[in-house]
């Protein structure tokens, strides 16, 4: 296994998919910005404070109690923190744990979530932004909202003046397909395009799709933020 998380290979690894992304900007005439989420899930304090110095302020990660001790280790060894991304599926339960610090929940999916989010971001005056996350492969193991209740959901939560909509997120397929992969995230690509017609107040802008195995798709899809862990980090590390 690879765990080797000095600063010249994390940089090594970064700087080849920020290449790699202007490339593919280049080939397509791509001109918006395309936001680099590494996903430190699993992988200790010591990677996530190399990263942050060679230059990655966006740091994602999928477990509430994981982000919040992560976030106090890096409080007390660091000037400055990261811009925390929680990417992974949100119990009402633990929002409050991340609700002082996060700055993008990638997955709100359901108006209970939305209202909890709503009364934590509250308590600590602060306005949330949050991606909406849909399911659009189907398949029962993934969480999200169904592509149908997108823009119903987006009505209800817009309601909430203490969440602020960015956009959207979807996981696509663990698949080899690339036709697979590629129909659901024009999906989500649609749905976004259906969503700033309806309300066009929301400035809703911002597509989250696309990790190590799939995000150069995901940028000839329409993708805004990549979450890119493997390809920055190494294979995650179960215990």
């Amino acid at each position: 296994m690879d765990i080797n998380y000095s600063k010249d290979t994390l940089q090594k690894r970064y700087q080849y998919i920020l290449e790699s992304i202007e490339n593919k900007k280049a080939k397509l005439g791509i001109t918006r910005e395309i936001k680099v989420v590494a996903v430190s899930k699993t992988h200790p304090v010591e990677a996530i404070i190399n990263a942050i110095e060679i230059g990655i302020l966006d740091i994602g990660e999928n477990y509430v109690q994981e982000m919040k001790s992560k976030f106090e280790q890096i409080n007390s060894l660091c000037k400055s923190q990261p811009l925390w991304h929680f990417i992974g599926h949100l119990q009402t339960n633990k929002v409050k744990y991340i609700a002082p610090f996060v700055h993008l929940i990638h997955s709100l999916d359901s108006l209970n979530l939305a209202t909890e989010v709503e009364k934590q971001a509250r308590k600590y005056n602060r306005v949330l932004d949050v991606l909406i996350q849909v399911n659009t492969s189907g398949e029962l193991s993934k969480f999200g909202c169904k592509p149908e209740e997108t823009l119903q959901l987006i009505s209800n939560v817009s309601q909430f003046p203490h969440i602020r909509i960015l956009g959207l997120m979807t996981i696509g397929s663990f698949s080899t397909d690339e036709v697979i992969i590629r129909r659901e995230f024009q999906t989500l690509r649609k749905l976004l395009e259906e969503a700033q017609r309806a309300f066009p107040k929301l400035h809703l802008k911002e597509l989250s799709m696309g990790m190590t195995n799939d995000y150069l798709i995901a940028i000839e899809e329409g993708a805004t933020i990549l979450r890119i862990g493997t390809a920055i980090f190494g294979e995650r590390h179960y215990t």
